[in-house]
């Protein structure tokens, strides 16, 4: 796998590639806040594997109790200072975030959350902002920046986006947090596990993902996201014109003629 050392190395983020899965770890506990350099390092691990060939799924997870607090806060007072009371400093930690989590959405490998811990704040929004997570039986999550005079904002962009809008709505005026299997409920995690098993839980989800083609993940990752923003009608028509284009890959013409020999497709990514 081509990586720069730099990245390699980063100790905030730290990376692991198990066959065709690779697993990037918030190190950074107790709270694996997203400050500056957090969210510096998760964007370039995931740019950097927007490309890479033997990447195939990218599992987030974290070191610690703490799945992820959301933005740090220490960072954030400290630049109350500055001669624009922190304007700008507050303004790129903002865009950067929002950045981060169109990167997950428009990444073309899929992204799953491994949760194990507190996700509150922006880190629900980090775990929403994921194709699917997984969770322990432990697990909790809030948006509960209504506790300090500090709304939700942004992190209710990705929770409206998979949970009912009341649902959404009391998590973010309650600011309360939510256990594991009231977040199934609400539709916020895929799946909950015993601790022991989330590992092994997560790697067969990914396993099983990372072995259909690269190109139709791509594809169809791409469409789900983009439809889901569209009117009934148009979301026909589009998908549509995606059915037809993806029935000319060479990858389903390979899938469509190994379905019916009964044998293993050999996907070219074509």
């Amino acid at each position: 796998m081509c990586a720069t050392p730099a990245l390699v190395e980063n100790p905030l983020v730290t990376r692991d590639l198990n066959g065709l899965v690779l697993r990037l770890t918030l190190s950074n506990p107790p709270a694996n806040a997203l400050s500056i350099a957090m969210m510096e390092a998760l964007s370039a691990a995931l740019e950097l594997a927007r490309t890479d060939d033997a990447v195939r799924v990218i599992v987030i997870a974290a070191a610690g109790k703490v799945f992820c607090a959301g933005h740090d806060l220490k960072e954030l007072t400290a630049h109350r200072g500055d001669e624009d009371r922190g304007r700008s400093f507050f303004d790129k930690t903002m865009r950067m975030c929002s950045e981060l989590m169109q990167m997950i959405v428009t990444h073309p490998k899929p992204v799953i959350a491994e949760v194990d811990g507190l996700a509150t704040a922006a880190g629900c929004q980090l775990v929403a902002s994921c194709d699917l997570a997984i969770c322990t039986d432990t697990s909790g999550f809030c948006t509960p920046g209504v506790n300090i005079g500090l709304f939700c904002s942004t992190p209710m962009v990705a929770l409206s986006r998979n949970v009912h809008r009341k649902q959404a709505m009391e998590m973010l005026l309650t600011g309360e947090t939510i256990d594991a299997s009231t977040a199934r409920e609400f539709g916020l995690v895929n799946r909950i596990v015993p601790k022991e098993y989330l590992g092994q839980v997560v790697q067969k989800y990914a396993e099983t993902i990372a072995a259909k083609s690269p190109l139709v993940l791509k594809t169809g990752k791409e469409a789900f996201y983009r439809q889901a923003e569209m009117s009934l009608q148009e979301a026909y028509d589009y998908c549509a014109e995606v059915m037809v284009g993806n029935m000319l890959y060479r990858d389903a013409e390979e899938g469509i003629g190994a379905f019916l020999d009964k044998r293993k497709a050999h996907w070219t990514g074509e």
